[in-house]
């Protein structure tokens, strides 16, 4: 059985999601995890699904502001049985997990890191800030030219000629110089067979060969150079490097709209291990009361008493004959 996390969160246009097979998946803050959630309120490690047999169950993993399944917060590495339409939150952030036999999702990793960036990019929209990347001419004929990437999966063409996503000035630029397309979290560049070439970092670039242009480097050709500004990866990395941010006992973290989070009575049995089951203890019996003498009692009393005596009469005479 395969296992669907939602990210019920944010503001995404549509809730994300990832199919994983995994025997293990890790939910938290950090790059490396299999499900990452950029949210000062997520620990880097926050939690984790582990699959048992066809159940999945989930533990917390020590995190700051601990893992809920519905309203109830699970205890450091206490396993919970998770079931389809579970709704998990960590931190501020609300996941909803699906068991099913379906299809997983492939280049897991990209997916995972395009649903932090989309997280993050959803969070700066809503702020009022910028969220796309931006390429600037920072030297050359038109220093000061910026082009604004806008679509992912794109490609926005640099050149001398008319009509071209961003058309420049400098004449060591063939008409179509240039590609520049957003892959996942990074861009890349390619060469259009161009006269003059392009160099990314001091190195020259082979033509038609697609390759990653890093956010600290800087993009030569004729002589213009360029650089680019991610506002959405400078939030990742800076809210990557956070410490965890503690929610007050008092901020109410509001469920996704138009699902029912479960109350803390549901399921209790699967919260806790049930009471062990002790034989109820034997209570001392009662002690028995020393019964009355009766007028019956004394008249037995004094029958025996008689046939003693005679009894010892009866010897005294027979060892006197």
């Amino acid at each position: 059985m395969a296992l669907t996390v939602v990210v019920r969160s944010g503001d995404l246009e549509t809730p994300a999601e990832i199919t994983l097979d995994s025997p293990r998946v890790v939910i938290g803050r950090s790059e490396g995890c299999e499900i990452e959630l950029p949210d000062p309120s997520v620990s880097h490690r926050h939690a984790s699904i582990r699959q048992r047999g066809t159940e999945y169950v989930i533990l917390d993993e020590g995190s700051t502001n601990g893992t809920f399944v519905g309203k109830v917060r699970l205890s450091p590495q206490a396993p919970r049985l998770l079931k389809t339409g579970d709704l998990i939150r960590v931190g501020r952030v609300w996941l909803e997990v699906r068991i099913a036999q379906v299809p997983i999702t492939q280049n897991q990793k990209l997916v995972t890191r395009e649903i932090a960036l989309g997280l993050v990019a959803s969070a700066l929209s809503a702020d009022g800030r910028p969220a796309n990347a931006v390429v600037r001419v920072v030297s050359g004929p038109d220093a000061g030219a910026s082009l604004t990437l806008t679509d992912a999966e794109r490609t926005y063409i640099v050149g001398r000629g008319p009509g071209l996503d961003l058309s420049l000035t400098d004449d060591g630029l063939s008409r179509r110089h240039l590609e520049i397309a957003r892959r996942g979290p990074h861009l890349s560049v390619r060469d259009l067979r161009s006269k003059n070439g392009v160099e990314l970092d001091g190195v020259r670039l082979e033509p038609d060969k697609e390759t990653t242009w890093p956010l600290s480097a800087a993009l030569v050709l004729g002589d213009s150079e360029l650089c680019y500004e991610d506002p959405v990866r400078a939030a990742l990395d800076e809210i990557a490097r956070a410490s965890d941010e503690k929610i007050p006992d008092r901020e109410a973290i509001a469920a996704p709209v138009g699902v029912a989070v479960e109350s803390p009575s549901a399921r209790t049995s699967e919260v806790a291990p049930p009471a062990s089951k002790k034989k109820p203890s034997k209570a001392p019996p009662a002690p028995v009361g020393r019964p009355g003498i009766g007028w019956a009692d004394v008249l037995v009393a004094v029958l025996a008493l008689s046939v003693l005596t005679l009894s010892l009469f009866g010897l005294w005479l027979l060892f006197r004959a």
